[in-house]
């Protein structure tokens, strides 16, 4: 249950991240009053009213178009980039030192590394201890 809550809220902080990261343009066709077309990423397919030419010779005035299109822009952060060049090399020599020494001070040493597994130690003829009466109390 820890294991599978611990995976979906990261897989879910990862997708916020993404999302509040990335900027996009949707993009609007009036035709009048009506919607006609939306784009997401790219432009919009215009009704074709927009290419007519109002301005004719035999008619002087010129006819306000009905199209009409709108343009929404969603910024994302920019915040999240960090780059090394804001970072200067004092700064940077202290940041490889303190990674390089942080990862050292977790590194634990192996719990199976048995130089001489097959090795036994000789028999023991004389126990010293008792010979030289050397005891700890």
């Amino acid at each position: 249950m820890n294991k599978s809550f611990q995976k979906i809220s990261s897989f879910i902080l990862a997708g916020l991240v993404l999302l509040s990261t990335v900027s996009f343009t949707v993009e609007k066709h009036y035709c009048g009053r009506i919607l006609v077309d939306i784009a997401i990423f790219s432009e919009a397919k215009g009704c074709g009213m927009e290419t007519m030419d109002h301005n004719s010779d035999q008619n002087e005035m010129i006819k306000k178009s009905c199209c009409k299109d709108e343009i929404i822009v969603v910024e994302g952060q920019d915040d999240l980039k960090i780059s090394l060049d804001k970072i200067d090399v004092p700064q940077q020599v202290f940041l490889v030192a303190f990674v390089s020494s942080y990862f050292d001070f977790f590194n634990l040493p192996d719990k199976n590394n048995v130089i001489f597994k097959k090795y036994s130690p000789p028999d023991l003829v004389v126990d010293f201890h008792v010979l030289h009466e050397v005891f700890l109390i």
